[in-house]
């Protein structure tokens, strides 16, 4: 049967095909990407002709990005989605603003008392509910390795999170997936985190502490974990790590220990 959608998709692979060494340029800067099938890599490498045809991205000044970054970007953003289907995971937002580097952004805060505090806070990244996703082009060029960092996909996660609405912590889950499980494990893995940090607030906690702002940081800042340092979240809250897997229907910790296996110094020296 005939699809509108299915041709506009095949006109646009069509009409901006990626050079192939090109793309192998930006296979080498993103080391979390080692290990993946070549059917993996075939579908990587389409949708993201796929995100930049349908995302437009605003270069603020300072910014000038060339083929191989706008690739580095959209590939770190597809990531999350290699096997979630062909649902428009990324509705809801239609342009990324580019900094580059952190920027300030207006914050309100109300403490326990009622009293709402105003002020600029630096950040490098942003996800707007019903908005754009703004990002620190340093932070989106120092992404992509297995160091447990990875802003494009931690706000990416956000936009995730805000498919049920406010962001949470609490995406769309799968068929088959429960909502207590999901919620048993993530609960318990903030709580151990917050536990630390009322203890000792300059704790060296196992995953960052930023985790633990609200439930929504703690999905985004796991799901950066996931791909960037599956090892370190495996590690501390297995439990989550499982959930992960099933959400995002990966297991970057297997690629990276057969990696490993493959190599004992894979990862040694990486920058």
């Amino acid at each position: 049967m005939w699809s509108l959608r299915a041709w506009r998709r095949r006109r646009t692979l069509a009409r901006y095909p990626i050079d192939a060494q090109l793309w192998q340029a930006v296979r080498q800067r993103l080391p979390v990407l080692d290990g993946i099938t070549a059917e993996e890599d075939c579908w990587l490498r389409e949708a993201c002709v796929l995100f930049l045809h349908a995302k437009h991205l605003t270069c603020l000044p300072g910014v000038e990005l060339d083929d191989e970054q706008r690739l580095l970007l959209a590939a770190q953003a597809q990531l999350p989605l290699l096997h979630l289907g062909d649902l428009d995971w990324y509705q809801g937002f239609h342009e990324i603003i580019l900094y580059p580097d952190d920027f300030k952004s207006p914050q309100r805060h109300r403490d326990a008392s009622g009293v709402e505090h105003v002020y600029d806070g630096e950040h490098s990244g942003e996800a707007w509910q019903q908005g754009p996703v703004i990002l620190a082009m340093d932070g989106v060029l120092a992404g992509g390795g297995w160091e447990a960092y990875n802003l494009v996909i931690h706000e990416l996660a956000h936009k995730l999170d805000m498919l049920n609405g406010d962001a949470n912590g609490l995406p769309p889950l799968h068929h088959g997936m429960h909502v207590g499980d999901w919620s048993a494990a993530m609960q318990s893995a903030y709580d151990d985190l917050n536990r630390q940090l009322d203890a000792k607030p300059d704790a060296e906690t196992a995953i960052d502490p930023y985790a633990a702002e609200n439930p929504a940081e703690f999905f985004a800042v796991t799901s950066e974990y996931f791909f960037s340092g599956p090892d370190l979240l495996q590690q501390a809250y297995p439990q989550v790590y499982q959930q992960l897997v099933q959400f995002y229907r990966q297991d970057p910790l297997a690629r990276l220990t057969r990696l490993q296996a493959e190599d004992p110094l894979y990862c040694a020296g990486q920058p």
